[in-house]
């Protein structure tokens, strides 16, 4: 099934950039001493209950994907990049 690109791009900014666009993750047993001060360098702080690698934030994404869009959609694939040549993916049939 295919989806408006618009409201595809409306609700990957909402489930996903404007939380997490120029904020700093960090797994929520991180000391507070460790990033007390960073706070008012990074702007905002995401506390989150898992390892922030890409791997796992890709996951976190595609939940929050999948239960977004409409019944009749489903997400196929994300690729989150680290760099130009370092990325990683997720699938849903591995999934």
């Amino acid at each position: 099934m295919v989806m408006d690109f618009r409201l595809l791009k409306e609700i990957v900014r909402g489930k996903i950039v404007d939380e997490f666009d120029h904020s700093l993750v960090l797994h929520k047993a991180t000391a507070p001493e460790e990033f007390r001060g960073m706070k008012d360098f990074v702007g905002r702080l995401i506390l989150v209950d898992y390892q922030p690698t890409s791997e796992n934030l890709l996951s976190d994404f595609a939940y929050r994907l999948k239960n977004a869009l409409p019944e009749n959609i489903k997400l196929h694939s994300l690729k989150l990049r680290e760099t130009v040549t370092s990325y990683a993916e997720w699938f849903s049939d591995d999934n």
